[in-house]
């Protein structure tokens, strides 16, 4: 059996200078949040209140992300022997939930506001909604490398995007209520919002569901995989194989490998071959790998699971 040894550590869980940006992104924004608030109430505007609203999510986002990486640098124990890498990827799924919810209920207040536009205070509008999007950029730019390769802080990244977008939108919104006195621009720019904040919370919680139900990494090829194992000199067939995702970008493996018969006496220098390959070409860090027979092994290529204790298969 092969199986590496280092320390299971995904992307960003142990970066102090995530961990600093972050607190001060919470903070900002429950400013942010409060001003927004009460400038809507006060202006009337549906626009700047369902922004208050998102501006509220992003502070619940980034305090969750903010607590996943805290929470998933704890070691392995009895009961977890993965750790909690995991709850990173539960975040992001629980933040890209609570952005589709929200988009659908702006969109909702958005479609009632068309029919029938209450009258707005554009100016006090335009002043919140700038403040707004200036602290939306600062955290936007404080988080953008940190999204590019950390699932967890990309959703309370594209929480913070979606907050931006939605000031711009207020802003054009009151240019226009204040410009012309068309009201219904700030409903219309409310549906537009929700529409972009859909579509990128869709794939969020597309990707973290992938993860969670162990399917095979996005930027990984099945049949690669077992290509590059077969392809090895001494080895017949792979078979049971598994390829799953710890968290973002931290995959492992689980194989059977079946050895031609003069290979045999040395499985450990072909299983430890075939591991560093697997690291190499495809980033798969942990690999557990296992010498079986063909013969012997009664699975395919792809193990079918069974539900039924009583059956016992190798």
């Amino acid at each position: 059996m092969s199986s590496s040894k280092k320390d299971i550590r995904c992307v960003g869980s142990t970066d102090r200078t995530l961990k600093k940006r972050l607190i001060v992104a919470v903070c900002l924004t429950a400013i942010i949040f409060f001003a927004e608030l009460v400038g809507g109430i006060v202006t009337n505007s549906l626009a700047l209140l369902t922004d208050a609203a998102h501006v509220f999510m992003d502070m619940l986002a980034l305090s969750l992300s903010l607590f996943a990486i805290y929470i998933s640098a704890l070691p392995p124990s009895n009961k977890r022997t993965y750790g909690l890498h995991r709850v990173e990827v539960l975040v992001a799924f629980i933040n890209g939930v609570t952005i589709l919810l929200l988009s659908v209920f702006i969109a909702y207040k958005g479609i009632l506001r068309v029919f029938d536009p209450p009258p707005v205070e554009g100016a006090g509008m335009l002043a919140v909604a700038v403040v707004g999007l200036i602290v939306n950029a600062v955290v936007a730019l404080w988080l953008m490398k940190y999204a590019k390769s950390d699932l967890n802080v990309r959703s309370a990244f594209l929480h913070v995007i979606g907050d931006a977008l939605a000031s711009v939108g207020v802003i054009i919104a009151a240019i226009i209520i204040f410009s012309t006195g068309y009201f219904i621009a700030d409903p219309i720019i409310s549906i537009i919002i929700s529409v972009i904040l859909f579509y990128g919370a869709s794939r969020i919680v597309r990707d973290s569901t992938h993860i969670l139900l162990e399917g095979v990494p996005k930027d990984i090829d099945l049949t690669e995989v077992v290509s590059e194992i077969t392809n090895h000199k001494g080895v017949r067939g792979v078979h049971s194989i598994h390829i799953w995702s710890i968290c973002h970008k931290t995959h492992a493996l689980s194989a059977h490998v079946d050895l031609e018969d003069f290979e045999r006496p040395r499985p450990g220098c072909i299983l430890k071959e075939i591991d560093e390959k697997l690291a190499e070409k495809f980033h798969i860090l942990y690999t557990t790998l296992q010498v079986e027979c063909s013969i012997c092994d009664k699975n395919g290529l792809l193990r079918n699971i069974t539900h039924d204790v009583d059956v016992h298969s190798h």
